[in-house]
């Protein structure tokens, strides 16, 4: 709701779309101008014929269509258009399409849109210099003596009943542009959406920018997750580890403190990175920690809790760091997701950490997994988190699967990974529901 009146509104609306029309019979003065000076190059002696009459008038206005619609092909004028009538007639946003024109089916509806509203908007225009006046004269044509004793190319006399008719006359003219000029401003409302209004393609293209908005906002919200919230439970079990032995044990204290000092630091630094791409407003996220450069790292702040974690990497893995990009950060965002849970859910039960290397008759593939005692999993929330939804995202964009859940009192976090990324994208759309459906076991018992 506006505010507005209705009547004041539909007034607004109509004298809108009154100066719309107006609009487009200036836009028909520099085409009409070059057809006049191209008539007058072909044929000399008809620049006089243009000003004999109505007729040869029309006829040079009708010679300027074929060049407007030229004109609509133009993408600038596409834009132009859009932006008039969605201010003008007052269309509602998302009807008009944005920008210029990117396709040749948009430039086609352009090239229509372009000739009509310049048709239109110069016969009014014309209306509008001339009915007016007229109007007048006829309105005041039985009052003023001076009026009747001019010459007028109309019907009525200078004396007689019929002389109180040219009143009439003139309101009918005035009540026939002001329906003109409705009738024209609502046909161009009409056809603007669909003259102008974004083609399928705009529409899709419209779509995968918003897809892809849509992702690089769910990967920074896991980037997020994943960093700071397993700063945070680390820190906080770091902090009650150190006030429960604080008078008894003062080097563990030392210890803990430095540990959540470290933790801290490295925390901020990736919260930073992340707040660093929204500022620049890019798609993703800069390189985050790997399983060469940051493994050690948290497993030894992970260990700084109290908790007793057991890591082994296979050897037929090779050196981490040969490991592709993507692929070892993705497995060090599971292992400290996995971490994460364990110290949550599970304190004080020891946490085995494996990385192996598997064969499978799609590849190699790197098998991540995290178990530890299943204590306190019945108290967990089973649907409040996003980590183990976050898990089951990463190993379906690599074309891995992940599992989740209680196994005989063990909880076990599994997931297996293509070597080679090229293998995951390929296998992504197949996988990715294999992901999500193991996640849902989350909250088994």
């Amino acid at each position: 709701m506006t505010g507005r009146p209705p009547g004041r509104g539909r007034v607004r609306t109509f004298a809108l779309r009154w100066v719309h029309l107006l609009q487009g019979g200036a836009l028909l003065m520099p085409f009409y101008l070059l057809v006049s000076v191209g008539i007058s190059i072909v044929r000399p002696g008809a620049v006089r014929l243009l000003d004999s009459g109505f007729g040869p008038q029309f006829l040079a206005f009708a010679l300027c269509l074929p060049l407007v619609a030229l004109a609509g092909l133009l993408p600038v004028v596409r834009a132009l258009e859009s932006a008039a009538a969605r201010t003008l007639c007052e269309l509602p946003g998302g009807t008009l399409a944005l920008g210029p024109a990117g396709s040749w089916a948009a430039r086609r509806r352009s090239a229509v849109w372009f000739p009509l509203h310049i048709g239109l908007g110069g016969l009014v225009s014309g209306a509008s210099l001339a009915i007016p006046p007229a109007a007048v004269v006829l309105l005041a044509f039985p009052f003023v003596p001076a009026l009747r004793s001019k010459q007028w190319a109309w019907p009525w006399d200078h004396e007689g009943g019929a002389l109180w008719t040219a009143p009439v006359a003139g309101v009918a003219l005035l009540v026939a542009l002001i329906a003109a000029v409705h009738v024209s401003g609502a046909l161009l409302a009409r056809c603007a959406p669909v003259l102008l209004g974004p083609t399928p393609a705009d529409r899709l293209a419209a779509a995968e920018r918003r897809a892809a908005d849509l992702a690089a906002r769910n990967r920074l919200a896991r980037e997020l997750h994943d960093s700071v919230g397993h700063a945070l439970s680390a820190v906080s079990l770091q902090a009650g580890a150190a006030r429960r032995v604080l008078d008894d044990d003062p080097r563990f204290v030392r210890e803990a403190l430095a540990a959540i000092e470290e933790t801290s630091r490295g925390a901020v630094a990736e919260l930073d990175a992340v707040l660093g791409v929204l500022r620049a407003g890019e798609s993703t996220p800069a390189a985050g920690p790997s399983l060469a450069a940051g493994l050690e790292t948290l497993v030894a702040r992970s260990r700084a809790t109290g908790t007793d974690i057991r890591l082994r990497v296979d050897d037929a893995l090779g050196p981490l760091a040969l490991l592709d990009a993507q692929v070892s950060a993705e497995s060090y965002r599971l292992v400290q997701e996995g971490l994460s849970n364990a110290l949550r859910h599970a304190p004080g039960a020891a946490v085995d950490v494996r990385l192996e290397r598997q064969r499978s008759p799609q590849g190699e593939l790197l098998a991540v997994t995290v178990e530890n005692a299943a204590i306190g999993r019945g108290r967990s929330r089973p649907s409040g988190g996003r980590g183990l939804a976050g898990i089951a995202e990463r190993a379906a964009l690599l074309g891995g699967t992940a599992r989740a859940g209680n196994e005989d009192g063990v909880w076990r976090l599994t997931a297996r990974l293509p070597l080679s990324p090229a293998d995951g994208r390929q296998q992504r759309p197949e996988v990715q529901g294999t992901g999500q459906e193991s996640m849902r076991q989350e909250s088994a018992p």
